[in-house]
C-alpha cells in the first residue's frame, strides 16, 4: 500500500470544528437557498403557517429550503429527502439540523402550490431587478413529461379497439389449443383443458370489462380515461411509437441569460393553442414593452398570432405547409402575390384573382379568390387539377404575413430558439432521472414542475453571477 494515498484509520480521534457553518464554504449553492427563503415573505405568498395546537410545526421555510435542495441535487422522493437530513452536512446546516418526517415532507408540497408557484415566480422578478433578464427576446416551446400512469391504465376508443382486437386472438389461439388438448391423452388432456378453460375465462372476463371501459370513455368528456392519474393524457411524440402518457410542459426561456421566465403545465397534447398564452406570461414576467416570441411551426395558428399582436406580443414562428401542391410541382400560394388595395391576387400567369364568397370555417372568416381564365391558361397543368385555382384568404391574414416577413428578416430564429429552450427541458429531464413525475393531478404536477424550474433558474443565476454576487443582490 505504500505506492498509494492512505485514508485515516475508522476509530482514530480527530480534532473536528464544532460549527457547522465551517463545513459549507462561502459559494455553496446551499447558502443561496438559505438567503432567498429568508428574503422571501412567505404569508405573502400564501405559505401556511404553523399548527395553532398540538405539538409545534416546522416553519415553511425550513420545508421549502429542504425541497430547494433537493431538487437542486436530483432528490425531488419525501422519502429521501427524509433521510438525507439525517446524513447530510450541507442539509444540517441549512435545516439546522432538523430532521422532519417524509409525511411532513410530502404534505408540505401537496398544501402549497399556489405559494410553491409564487414563489417561482419571486425569483424570475429577482433576476429581472438585478439585471440577468434583459427582456428583449424569449424562446417558446412545450415538452411531454411522464405522469404518474402507465400506457395500460389509459384508455381512448382507438387503444380499447386495440386490446379487444387483441383478447379476441388469443382467445380463438386458446380455443385451438384446446382442441388440441382433447386429441391427447385422458389425464394430460384434463390437466391441459383444466388450464385452458381458466385462461379463457380470463380472457373474456378481461372483453367484459374493456366494452364496459369502451362505454365510459364515450361518455367522458374528452373521450379518454386515466386510472392512476385521471388528469394525465395520452400524447405523441416525435418517434413513432413513443407514444406517452403525461403532461405538456409549457416554457418561456430569456434568450440571453437562459432563464426560465414563465412555464405552464397542461394536459392538451398540442401547442397550437399556447402561443399568446405564453407571450403574455412571459412579457409580464419581463416587464418588456416590446418582446419578441420565438416558437416552432407546432404552435401556428392564425388567431393565436393575432391575439399575440393585441397583447403586444411580436411572434416569430414558422407557417406549416399543409397544401401538396408544391410538393407535387404546382404552384403554392406564396406564387399568388396579393395587392390589398384592390383586395385581388395576381397569378403567375398574369391573371387578376378576384374575392368571390365569403365563409366561416372554425370561427374563422375565409375569403376565397379566383379567376375565370384558368380552363384555358397554358399554365394550368402547373397550377391546378380542378378547374380553376382557388386561393383562401383569412381576414387577418396581414398579421401572418407580417410575421412571415419578421421572420425572412431573422434566419436564425429558429436556431436561437432551438439553442435558447431545448436545453433546459433536457437538463430537467436528466434532473428526474427520465422518470416520471412525483406527483399525481395537474394541480400537484404543476407544483412539482415549478420546483423543478425554480432550481434550474436558481443554478442559472449562480452560473451567471456566482454565489456571493447573489447574495449581495438578494440581501441589498
Amino acid at each position: 500500500m505504500g505506492r498509494f494515498i492512505e485514508g485515516c484509520a475508522r476509530h482514530q480521534r480527530l480534532l473536528l470544528s464544532d460549527c457547522v457553518d465551517d463545513y459549507v464554504s462561502a459559494e455553496n449553492p446551499v447558502r443561496v437557498i438559505d438567503v432567498f427563503v429568508s428574503e422571501l415573505d412567505l404569508a405573502a405568498l400564501g405559505f401556511e403557517g404553523a399548527a395553532a395546537t398540538g405539538r409545534p410545526g416546522y416553519h415553511p421555510a425550513t420545508l421549502l429550503k429542504l425541497y430547494l435542495y433537493g431538487y437542486m441535487n436530483q432528490v425531488q422522493s419525501s422519502r429521501r429527502l427524509e433521510r438525507e437530513t439525517g446524513r447530510n452536512v450541507e442539509l444540517m446546516w441549512l435545516t439546522g439540523k432538523l430532521a422532519p418526517d417524509f409525511k411532513t415532507i410530502a404534505d408540505f408540497r401537496r398544501d402549497n402550490g399556489e405559494a410553491v408557484r409564487a414563489a417561482c415566480k419571486q425569483f424570475v422578478v429577482l433576476c429581472r431587478q438585478v439585471g440577468l433578464i434583459a427582456g428583449g427576446v424569449v424562446a417558446v416551446d412545450g415538452s411531454r413529461f411522464k405522469a404518474v400512469n402507465t400506457r395500460d391504465k389509459n384508455y381512448t376508443p382507438a387503444a380499447i379497439r386495440l386490446r379487444l382486437a387483441q383478447v379476441e386472438a388469443s382467445i380463438e389461439r386458446y380455443l385451438d389449443k384446446l382442441d388440441t388438448a382433447d386429441r391427447q391423452e385422458a389425464d394430460v388432456a384434463e390437466m391441459r383443458t383444466k388450464r385452458l378453460n381458466e385462461r379463457i375465462e380470463a380472457l373474456r372476463r378481461q372483453m367484459r370489462d374493456l366494452q364496459s371501459m369502451a362505454h365510459e370513455v364515450e361518455t367522458a368528456p374528452d373521450r379518454q380515461i386515466s386510472l392512476t392519474d385521471p388528469d394525465a393524457r395520452a400524447m405523441a411524440t416525435n418517434g413513432k411509437g413513443t407514444g406517452l402518457v403525461g403532461y405538456n410542459v409549457q416554457a418561456a426561456v430569456d434568450a440571453d441569460s437562459h432563464i426560465v421566465v414563465a412555464h405552464d403545465v397542461t394536459n392538451i397534447g398540442h401547442d397550437r393553442t399556447q402561443l399568446a398564452n405564453m407571450g403574455r406570461q412571459a412579457k409580464d414576467a419581463t416587464g418588456a414593452e416590446h418582446l419578441t416570441v420565438l416558437a416552432d411551426r407546432g404552435y401556428f395558428s392564425g388567431a393565436e398570432v393575432l391575439a399575440c399582436e393585441e397583447a403586444g406580443v411580436i411572434p416569430i414562428c414558422p407557417k406549416p405547409l399543409t397544401s401538396n401542391a408544391k410538393a407535387e410541382g404546382r404552384f403554392g400560394k406564396p406564387d399568388f402575390l396579393y395587392d390589398e388595395p384592390s383586395d385581388t391576387y395576381r397569378c403567375p400567369a398574369g391573371e387578376q384573382l378576384i374575392k368571390r364568397s365569403t365563409t366561416i370555417e372554425n370561427g374563422l372568416v375565409l375569403n376565397r379568390y379566383w379567376a375565370s381564365t384558368c380552363r384555358s391558361c397554358a399554365l394550368k397543368p402547373g397550377c391546378t387539377t380542378g378547374n380553376e385555382r382557388r386561393v383562401t384568404r383569412w381576414e387577418h391574414e396581414h398579421v401572418v404575413e407580417a410575421m412571415q416577413d419578421r421572420l425572412d428578416r431573422m434566419p436564425d430564429a429558429m436556431r436561437i430558439r432551438r439553442r435558447t429552450i431545448e436545453h433546459v427541458f433536457g437538463t430537467i429531464k436528466d434532473w428526474m432521472g427520465r422518470s416520471h413525475f412525483k406527483t399525481r393531478g395537474l394541480d400537484k404536477v404543476s407544483t412539482e414542475m415549478s420546483l423543478h424550474v425554480l432550481a434550474y433558474n436558481i443554478k442559472r443565476a449562480i452560473a451567471l453571477l456566482g454565489s456571493s454576487k447573489l447574495i449581495t443582490a438578494m440581501q441589498g
